[in-house]
């Protein structure tokens, strides 16, 4: 019987390649355990071919010379491909990383299709390649005026490393800026979700992006550290576990890289005593459950204060028993699988570490007993947590939350800020001037008040600490990729 996995290959310079690897990466539904595509594992050469590509076509090829407005036409025609492939990305997303289809069209279709069009839109309007600065008038015998302008440069060929939990969405927040501001790319997804990255290199062919300034391959360890080494690349920017940007960071300063990177989190939900508690419940469930866990800015530490502590775990409890877990192509499923049998592996010493270390479980904690294949892991919620204990300060990449609780304000803020990460935080409290006061004495890169506003493509995205270094998203993400040069002239 003839296999009826798609083929997929390797986008370098513009053309599709079986490339000269040693073998093919397979990629699993891991919801199923089903095999859904083969794709060739990029070796050293193809990675060589792809960042020449990209060298060349930014040393000699049209695209950073281009008009900004030049660009964002070819970028307009390939925002127009997602929104007609929208269906197919939604489903791909489903089947490759395993989300559930209310979130694989939200958050990781539409929202980076959003933000996609921002960019463009910026690009022609709002943000400035040519900023004129004030003139200088120097009075005397030979007084001059002198004036001058900052250009916005891009800065050249930029390495996109992306991880498997929002493929699409973390590919287009890579790519979108270093386009818009003229660079050339080499874009290497993880070896679970490349699928959604190889689309790229389609919509791009079909768009009439220039050869050469998208490079989509594959690989894993060896070609991701070759591609940080790599003496005709720029910038680095990487999405990951802490761990591996501090490898990266280590990589890249060999050669002086630009690095930006976006890496974990383990992010405080601060629930006070005036807080609506129906809506803090849903957001605690949310914060661990919300595509398994498997987000760097989730607020898996739920700290909340002891006079409401023991209603707001009541109504924690009554949410998480309507948590229905399973293959996220039934429309009844909320919480999906984690990627792999390894990360569950991971996950569940994680829980036996809490367990061992005195942490009281909540609920979970096991395999769903109703589901014999794909890698499911049971929402799990610890309480009784000390701010010392593994499990509150380590990121855990899982459906697996934890609370503990404070008796004022400023032991709060002090938990909270106790962590080595800093990326997102939540605060609840009715009373908004405290609420913000607080969020502001937070160290971390987001705070949502009563739940945020909302999923925006404008506001910039970063964190403090170990969470990273530079920022992604709206005009602020664009900085990341230029450089800033100064022409200045005089006039008598």
């Amino acid at each position: 019987m003839a296999s009826t996995e798609p083929t997929y290959r390797l986008f370098i310079n513009g053309e599709w390649t079986d490339g000269n690897g040693e073998g093919h990466l397979t990629v699993v539904n891991p919801a199923t355990e089903e095999v859904i595509a083969r794709v060739p594992e990029a070796g050293i050469e193809d990675l060589e071919a792809a960042v020449t590509a990209a060298r060349v076509a930014f040393d000699e090829g049209p695209w950073p010379r281009m008009r900004p407005k030049e660009r964002a036409k070819i970028m307009s025609r390939m925002g127009e491909i997602m929104h007609r492939r929208r269906a197919e990305l939604v489903d791909l997303n489903m089947r490759e990383a395993g989300s559930v289809r209310g979130l694989a069209e939200a958050h990781q279709t539409d929202a980076p299709i959003a933000h996609w069009d921002d960019i463009t839109d910026r690009i022609i309007g709002s943000y400035r390649f040519v900023e004129p600065l004030l003139p200088v008038v120097r009075s005397g015998p030979k007084g001059m005026i002198g004036q001058g302008v900052v250009l916005r440069e891009p800065i050249g060929v930029a390495a996109l490393i992306t991880p498997y939990n929002f493929p699409f969405f973390l590919n287009v927040c890579k790519l979108a800026p270093a386009l818009a501001t003229g660079c050339t790319t080499v874009l290497k997804p993880s070896p679970d979700t490349p699928l959604e990255a190889l689309v790229l290199g389609e919509i791009a062919a079909e768009a009439g992006l220039p050869p050469g300034v998208l490079n989509v391959v594959t690989g894993d360890v060896a070609v991701s550290r070759a591609l940080t080494t790599h003496p005709m690349v720029d910038l680095v920017s990487f999405t990951g576990s802490a761990a591996i940007g501090r490898q990266v960071y280590t990589q890249a300063a060999q050669s002086l890289k630009r690095v930006v990177l976006e890496l974990g989190g383990k992010s405080a939900n601060l629930i006070f005593e005036d807080a609506d508690l129906e809506r803090a419940a849903a957001s605690v469930v949310d914060s661990f459950t919300v595509h398994a866990g498997q987000g760097c800015a989730l607020l898996t530490r739920t700290l909340v204060h002891r006079n409401v502590k023991d209603e707001l775990l009541a109504r924690v409890r009554d949410l998480a028993a309507r948590i229905r877990v399973g293959d996220p192509a039934d429309p009844a499923t909320t919480m999906g699988p984690v990627i792999s049998a390894s990360q569950r592996e991971r996950i569940e010493r994680d829980i036996n570490s809490g367990i061992e270390s005195g942490a009281s479980l909540v609920f979970g904690g096991a395999r769903p007993a109703n589901l014999d294949r794909g890698y499911f892991v049971e929402p799990t919620l610890f309480t009784d947590v000390r701010n010392s204990m593994p499990i509150a300060r380590e990121e855990i990449f899982g459906p697996v939350g934890v609370v503990l609780e404070f008796s004022d304000q400023e032991e709060a803020i002090r938990m909270a800020n106790d962590s080595d990460y800093g990326l997102s935080g939540g605060v609840w409290s009715q009373d908004l001037s405290r609420a913000y006061e607080v969020g502001a004495r937070l160290r971390t890169g987001t705070v949502h008040v009563n739940g945020g506003g909302g999923l925006s493509p404008y506001p910039p995205f970063g964190g403090y600490k170990h969470s990273g270094i530079g920022v992604e998203r709206g005009e602020y993400g664009l900085q990341e990729y230029v450089l800033l040069k100064h022409v200045g002239w005089g006039v008598r």
